[in-house]
């Protein structure tokens, strides 16, 4: 048994005056998105398939909002729904009370891949949204030199996305999504392809991002980690079809610290979060040594044993 499991744990529904107060003036603030009697089907020539079966959950004014779920519970389905990348089968996506029909400035998106564009500079990726929008091209630089400064880019910002490092060309993706100055801002699994160090740097920097502008997030991960250490509120989603399987509010406090990880409010999140999505079967539940062999086969010769 992992050490996880092994310590007594606090609830995970423990919280802090101060947390608890926290979720009170969240509480009070102005939903930004609504998802009510979400649903989402396929049709191919195999019949049917339901990928998401009736979503009902808000996100308030500068909440942090994580989004978990095992594979195929519909995470990206949802968030290219949400983008307005991909059409609902039936239910309501509201923004500001308005129904989402399609892609607009009022979401910025970031995906798991850069998606820059390769002759642009950084600054010319930045620039392309307000440029789109009819700004000038002074105004687009302007607008493009504040936000690279923002995520601590300016002196790359003449540089193109192949001479930068997968943390620094994700910065300019986060960049170029919130130039536009969108009200919620929608990350799918956008720190995944990078490597450990890389991704607890980005993460700390979403964090500051996130104090320093009025922006709402919602963020998609398989991490469960990522999800505690980052969100005000956890989404699980069970898997096929996805559906709401538990709201989780963060008792860690805030400001978020990799120090917190072994803090007893984010073990016992942490916990919760591997029942939810991680059961334990039959199977599992039985000894793992009884499985096993007695004798094991040797497909090699050496001299020198490993023990």
């Amino acid at each position: 048994m992992s050490q996880l499991h092994s310590i007594a744990l606090p609830s995970y529904l423990d919280q802090s005056d101060e947390v608890r107060a926290r979720f009170e003036r969240i509480n009070q603030r102005e939903t930004i998105l609504e998802v009510r009697n979400l649903h989402k089907r396929y049709r191919s020539a195999q019949g049917e398939t339901e990928a998401l079966r009736d979503l009902n959950f808000q996100v308030r004014r500068r909440e942090f909002v994580c989004v978990i779920g095992p594979s195929g519970c519909g995470k990206s389905t949802l968030i290219r729904i949400l983008a307005g990348l991909e059409s609902h089968s039936s239910g309501d996506v509201l923004l500001d009370g308005k129904p989402v029909k399609g892609p607009g400035r009022d979401r910025g998106m970031v995906f798991q891949g850069y998606s820059l564009f390769p002759w642009l500079t950084v600054k010319g990726n930045v620039m392309f949204g307000p440029e789109m929008s009819g700004y000038s091209r002074n105004s687009a630089e302007t607008q493009a030199r504040t936000w690279l400064d923002l995520v601590g880019l300016t002196k790359f910002a003449d540089a193109y996305p192949h001479q930068l490092s997968g943390g620094m060309r994700q910065r300019v993706a986060i960049a170029r999504a919130l130039v536009n100055q969108p009200r919620i801002l929608l990350m799918d699994e956008p720190f995944g392809a990078l490597d450990a160090q890389t991704r607890a740097k980005m993460q700390s920097h979403l964090l500051d991002i996130w104090k320093n502008i009025d922006i709402t997030v919602l963020f998609i991960t398989h991490d469960l980690d990522e999800a505690i250490y980052l969100a005000d509120r956890i989404l699980v989603l069970k898997p096929h079809p996805g559906e709401v399987q538990e709201v989780i509010e963060v008792p860690v406090p805030r400001p978020r610290s990799p120090g917190q990880f072994n803090g007893p409010e984010f073990r016992a999140t942490k916990a919760r979060l591997e029942t939810l999505i991680h059961p334990p079967t039959e199977e599992e539940t039985t000894d793992e040594a009884a499985t096993l062999p007695n004798h094991m086969i040797r497909f090699t010769d050496v001299t020198d044993n490993v023990e």
